[in-house]
């Protein structure tokens, strides 16, 4: 225990603020205190101060820093102080009930409910949280307090998922009393605990552990009818565990990556999660226009699934806007389902070549890389008894060689000239806004891709051809 107290005495930021403290009741809590106990990293430092200081607090700091003062939640006393680097942050709020004992009975997890007197330099433990992280259990504090905010039960499969945790035999039984109260959860909460539960390492067994408490069809209405799909010739697992499988292999993927590609995997986008996570939520719903396509040849006996990749891209579209994802957010996920057998038609097409891996490049641009490891790890969970080590090995080299083009080039891949503008389509045509406008201009973006228009000259024949 001294040991982690001198790693959290060491804390750059908690040196630097431990001045403000000085003569006040406040604590350390939250998940840097979690995963300090843990030897894991991480950069979030959470306080509790005695009632009425928070705010004082939090201005005083962020004046004397020359940060910013923001007001997170004003109702209950949690005000953030950023720094002037704008990268690191502190959260500061107001003591929950009468003491910092009765505030760690009011939180989800005993893991969580474990605080840090920064005065005393001694760790706070009313609920046997310490014994509770040393045994990797997930346990809740109390029955009434999953049930008075559900989004903790869903918190409970982000921590399985990012710890690999497991659940008490209690809280197993809350899960599924109160799994239902979920339904009434703010969909933006649901969607920020998703994409954290995305981002963890254990996510394969959280998935079929979503799945044991029937809350992955809550959340994705598309699984019930994905489960209906059988393994196949072309496919060793039914089209669920298929999915999951993907997303495991996306995980390898990753894992075998080198430091180029992991870089880019990791990249926060969309509002602080990274390229990773949205890439693996991905994997999990690339076949989910599978079910509407499904057809059985009677004289064959096999199984297809014609436009599939691009039944799924509209399919998904509605259950991402039900749970808050942004428009940015639904275009790469739809543009990654609707793209998956992309990279393997042109790896495995007669003409593969240097100009088909530039129209691809140009084509998927900065998706490159992520449809590149949708296609490997589709490759690696769909092993049929008709799909013999040759297919996969060719399939998988292709790839292979589809990778390092694009890291080879993708300096080089200078965005493409617009040679003509809306306006000046209408004026070569004399027609007005249109949808008809939109499709001109995305097939001369098409041939400006294959190399068949070059030139402006060439640009206006082609569209005044594609008006005849």
């Amino acid at each position: 225990m001294n040991e982690i107290k001198s790693v959290i005495e060491k804390n750059e930021i908690l040196t630097m603020l431990k001045p403000f403290f000085h003569g006040k009741d406040v604590y350390l809590v939250g998940g840097y205190l979690r995963d300090c106990l843990l030897d894991r990293e991480s950069c979030d430092l959470d306080f509790v101060t005695e009632k009425g200081f928070s705010e004082i607090l939090a201005k005083k700091i962020s004046d004397e820093i020359s940060g910013y003062f923001v007001p997170l939640d004003e109702e209950n006393k949690i005000y953030r102080v950023v720094f002037a680097d704008k990268t690191h942050y502190v959260d500061i709020a107001d003591c929950v009930g009468s003491s910092i004992e009765d505030d760690l009975y009011r939180r989800d997890f005993t893991m969580n409910a474990i605080a840090y007197d920064i005065n005393n330099s001694s760790i706070i433990d009313v609920t046997n949280g310490l014994l509770d992280l040393k045994n990797s259990i997930i346990r809740e504090v109390s029955e009434f307090n999953i049930k008075d905010d559900p989004i903790r039960l869903f918190r409970a499969f982000r921590f399985q998922s990012e710890l690999g945790f497991h659940f008490s035999k209690k809280l197993e039984n809350i899960i599924l009393n109160y799994a239902n109260l979920l339904k009434n959860t703010a969909k933006e909460r649901i969607n920020a605990e998703l994409m954290k539960l995305f981002s963890g390492e254990n996510i394969i067994q959280t998935l079929y552990s979503l799945d044991k408490y029937n809350l992955l069809e809550m959340i994705f209405p598309e699984v019930k009818e994905i489960k209906k799909v059988p393994k196949n010739s072309h496919h060793h697992l039914d089209l669920f565990n298929h999915s999951i499988e993907t997303v495991r292999q996306i995980q390898c993927f990753y894992e075998l990556s080198d430091n180029e590609v992991k870089k880019h995997l990791d990249e926060e986008v969309f509002g602080g999660q990274k390229r990773l996570a949205y890439l693996k939520l991905s994997a999990f719903l690339h076949d989910v226009g599978k079910p509407s396509t499904w057809q059985i040849d009677s004289e064959t006996g096999r199984h297809r699934f014609i436009m599939h990749d691009s039944e799924g891209a509209k399919i998904i579209a509605h259950t991402l806007k039900e749970l808050k994802f942004s428009k940015k957010q639904i275009a790469y996920i739809q543009k990654l389902i609707k793209n998956h057998i992309y990279p393997a038609g042109v790896v495995t097409s007669e003409d593969a070549g240097e100009k088909a891996y530039m129209r691809f490049y140009r084509k998927m641009e900065d998706e490159t890389i992520d449809l590149i490891a949708l296609a490997y790890a589709d490759r690696m969970s769909a092993l049929g008894e008709d799909i013999t080590s040759e297919m996969v090995s060719k399939n998988i080299n292709g790839l292979d060689m589809l990778l390092k083009g694009y890291l080879k080039q993708k300096n080089r891949l200078a965005p493409l000239p617009k040679l003509l503008d809306g306006k000046e389509i209408m004026s070569i045509l004399e027609i007005g806004p249109s949808k008809r406008l939109g499709e001109i201009i995305k097939e001369l973006e098409e041939a400006q891709i294959s190399s068949i228009v070059n030139t402006k000259e060439e640009a206006i024949a082609f569209v005044k051809n594609l008006n005849l």
